[in-house]
């Protein structure tokens, strides 16, 4: 992957996406890098709202908006494939293209825009939770699977004095960002050229497109600098529960389990994030801390932080679950549309349902190169 030169760069005549996230805290003291962050309240079990009042409690949370933004260039890279009514990125490399089972057309990135502001609500208005990052100065920063580009831009928007590129198989990412924000189409399972190093490696939600997860993180070790960091926070399939009100009969948790059967035989399973704290110190890093957070599926629970997250993610979801199914229902499973159709409308009334207590496990895991 080239800085400048090599790769195309991804460019788009619509506005910036993105939203500003508040000012990082005051740095902590250099002794304790490698201490995890206060986890948010009630991250064992969840207490369940009891309240009767659903619809009245329920609808001060959730977003109430959408946007909608595309790209264009004129290159093969925006010639995207289409199926069944989804579009999907066309990067080839050395004349093979590579599969990639979530779309990229205009829903699917305003959901990507959603689940940004989401992960920031979960980790206090932060754009990341390492606090190593924020007690070192950072001139070079890459955004790995940078999707829309909001995180990047965002950072940028923080830390001006940064460099950030962002990468992605897609180039879904707007035209107009702050001067110190550049986007690449590449490929982050191919050799990395970058000839600068980086002082922070970001990723996130990238469980299902990457195969070599070891070669990965080898290769963002050799390409940051010395005490650089590494981070990246991912989402756990299946489904958890704690009072067994998610059982294998739901529909819900059929259709998570199949999802990761699905991605399992395609080698890039949607659990790769129980390996990254083992995988991390295999390839070096030290200080190597996992935090763990719980994206509730609806607003049952009691704790309004956790009640405010949920109604975000069902919105979220609502939105994710065609993306997520239609292609490797189809091609790896064998399945019709109409029959993927017909099992995520039951899907959807389960995402729904404040009776089923489950949660989507979101880990991030850090950790630092050696000085």
């Amino acid at each position: 992957m080239g800085d400048s030169a090599a790769k195309s760069p991804a460019k788009s005549p619509t506005p910036g996406r993105g939203s500003p996230a508040a000012s990082p805290p005051a740095a902590a003291s250099p002794n304790t890098a490698a201490s995890p962050p206060a986890p948010p309240a009630n991250t064992g079990v969840l207490e369940v709202d009891a309240s009767s009042d659903r619809d009245d409690t329920d609808s001060a949370f959730g977003p109430g908006g959408d946007v909608s933004d595309t790209t264009s260039l004129a290159s093969f890279i925006y010639k995207y494939r289409e199926q069944n009514g989804r579009t999907y990125h066309a990067y080839q490399s050395n004349g093979e293209y590579k599969p990639y089972f979530l779309p990229n057309d205009d829903r699917e990135n305003d959901r990507l825009d959603l689940q940004h502001n989401l992960l920031i609500l979960t980790q206090d208005n932060q754009l990341f939770t390492c606090p190593g990052v924020k007690e070192r100065p950072v001139s070079r920063v890459l955004d790995a699977g940078c999707g829309t580009g909001c995180w990047a831009i965002d950072f940028a928007d923080e830390y001006p004095e940064a460099a950030v590129v962002g990468v992605d198989l897609s180039p879904i990412q707007p035209a107009f960002v702050p001067p110190n924000v550049e986007f690449f189409v590449d490929d982050l399972e191919e050799e990395w050229n970058f000839v600068h190093p980086f002082d922070f490696v970001y990723a996130r939600f990238l469980t299902g497109s990457i195969k070599d997860w070891p070669k990965f993180f080898r290769q963002a070790y050799q390409h940051l600098k010395p005490g650089g960091y590494i981070e990246i926070c991912d989402i756990i399939s299946p489904l958890s529960c704690d009072d067994g009100t998610l059982t294998d009969e739901t529909p819900m948790q059929r259709w998570n389990t199949l999802l990761l059967e699905a991605t399992q035989k395609l080698g890039a399973p949607l659990n790769s994030a129980l390996e990254y704290k083992r995988q991390l110190v295999e390839a070096g890093y030290q200080n190597v801390v996992q935090v763990e957070y719980k994206w509730p599926t609806n607003t049952w629970p009691k704790d309004k932080k956790h009640k405010e997250i949920g109604a975000w993610n069902l919105t979220n979801m609502t939105a994710a679950l065609q993306a997520l199914s239609l292609m490797i229902f189809t091609t790896v499973l064998g399945w019709s549309v109409e029959e993927v159709e017909l099992l995520l409308m039951d899907v959807r009334k389960d995402f729904k349902n404040r009776d089923i207590h489950a949660y989507w496990p979101i880990w991030i895991v850090y950790g630092q190169k050696p000085e």
